[in-house]
């Protein structure tokens, strides 16, 4: 079976090594492999990511975030995806809710959102990220800044991500 043919490989190059051995001599024909890494939701991110930088290609930066959240929806929309705008999710602490945020984006009931338009990202903003991601208990976040002069994005992952709790989350 050729590699590149197989879900999570690509070759990178084809080349000719020169061996010269006592008992070989010649070409010997090799190929660098490597593999790509399967992300959970990977098709959906790529959508949602893909859908960001076209905004970003028509509108550039310097709008404020809610421009680019309008825009971003209509994006997502022909891309297909199911997504909540603006959406309501409680905060809960030692079992009671004690508030709520609103995120930016929930897409396809599995992955937040966040829509930034700042010229510099700071770590303060993937931590906050991150910690929707644990108090929500959701897998997969993206941060999108359409602040700086290309599209920045940051896939997030919740290491504290618990498959057994149960989900008061849907779209």
């Amino acid at each position: 079976m050729n590699p590149a043919q197989v879900a999570g490989f690509f070759i990178v190059a084809r080349t000719g090594i020169w061996v010269d051995d006592l008992d070989k001599r010649g070409f010997l024909n090799v190929e660098i492999i490597i593999t790509m890494p399967q992300f959970k939701y990977e098709e959906i991110t790529k959508k949602i990511i893909g859908a960001a930088m076209k905004v970003h290609s028509v509108l550039g930066n310097g709008f404020q975030e809610v421009i680019y959240q309008r825009a971003l929806e209509i994006e997502m929309r022909k891309a297909g995806l199911l997504f909540v705008r603006e959406f309501n999710m409680p905060i809960y602490y030692d079992k009671e809710q004690i508030g709520e945020r609103r995120v930016d984006f929930f897409v396809e009931g599995v992955i937040s959102v966040e829509i930034k338009a700042r010229e510099v990202l700071e770590k303060v903003h993937y931590s906050q990220a991150r910690n929707y991601l644990e108090v929500y208990n959701l897998e997969v976040g993206l941060v999108l800044n359409f602040g700086a002069i290309s599209l920045e994005f940051k896939r997030l992952e919740n290491a504290k991500y618990n498959p057994n709790l149960t989900s008061k989350k849907s779209i």
